[in-house]
C-alpha cells in the first residue's frame, strides 16, 4: 500500500487493534479483515441497504460512538488508495494529524493558500485559519462521510492537502524532510481526488 506521510517525522497512529472485532467469525483470517473493512467501509458511508445489515451497522456506530474511529480505522489500514476504506484511512489520517499538529499545519495552509486559491475556497476554511479553524475544517469534512456527498468530502479533503503540502513547500527552505513530506501530501491529495472521480462513476468500493 502506498505510505500516506503528512509529517516531515511520518508515524503511523497507534492503535488499540482488532479486539472488538473478535467476535466477527474467521477474525484472524486476512480474507476476512479485508471483508470487514469493505463492509464497515460501505455502512459507514453508504448506509444500511438491506435488512441483514442493520445489527452489524448498529455495532459499526456503537463502535464509532464509543471508542472514535481508531478500531476502524485499523481495519482499513491495509486497503489501497483506490479503494471505499483505503479512502476512509486517508481521510482519519489527515483528521488525526491536524489534530495533533493544529498550529504548525494552520501557519503552512496561511502560506500554501497565497499560492492556490482556487483550491482555498473548496477546503472551506473559515479566516482566519488558525488551529482552531484548521480543526474545524477537518472535523467537517468528516462529518461529511456520514451526512453529505462522498465525493465533495474527498474533493474537499484533497484541496485541504493540496494547500498545506504546497505551504510546507514553501516555508521548507531546502529541507529535504519537509520537501519530502509535502511531496507525500501531493501524493495522498491526488489519491483523494482519484477517489472522488471513482465515487462519482459509481466505481468506489
Amino acid at each position: 500500500m502506498e505510505a500516506v506521510s503528512p509529517s516531515p517525522d511520518p508515524r503511523r497512529p497507534i492503535m488499540p487493534g482488532n479486539k472488538l472485532f473478535e467476535s466477527l467469525p474467521g477474525a484472524a483470517d486476512p480474507a476476512t479483515v479485508t471483508e470487514a473493512a469493505h463492509r464497515t467501509a460501505e455502512l459507514l458511508v453508504r448506509g444500511v441497504r438491506e435488512s441483514a445489515d442493520e445489527e452489524v451497522h448498529a455495532r459499526v456506530v456503537k463502535l464509532a460512538d464509543e471508542y472514535g474511529l481508531d478500531e476502524l480505522a485499523e481495519l482499513w489500514s491495509d486497503s489501497p488508495a483506490d479503494s471505499l476504506p483505503g479512502a476512509l484511512w486517508r481521510l482519519y489520517l489527515l483528521r488525526s494529524w491536524v489534530h495533533s499538529n493544529a498550529a504548525e499545519v494552520a501557519r503552512e495552509f496561511a502560506t500554501g493558500r497565497e499560492y492556490a486559491e482556487v483550491h482555498a475556497v473548496v477546503a472551506g476554511v473559515a479566516e482566519p485559519p488558525g488551529p482552531t479553524e484548521v480543526r474545524d475544517m477537518v472535523d467537517a469534512v468528516l462529518r461529511g462521510v456520514a451526512t453529505g456527498d462522498f465525493a465533495t468530502t474527498l474533493d474537499r479533503a484533497a484541496a485541504f492537502a493540496r494547500i498545506v503540502a504546497t505551504g510546507r513547500a514553501h516555508l521548507a527552505e531546502d529541507g529535504h524532510d519537509r520537501v519530502l513530506s509535502a511531496s507525500k501530501l501531493v501524493e495522498t491529495a491526488d489519491q483523494l481526488q482519484t477517489a472522488a472521480r471513482a465515487e462519482r462513476a459509481g466505481h468506489l468500493w
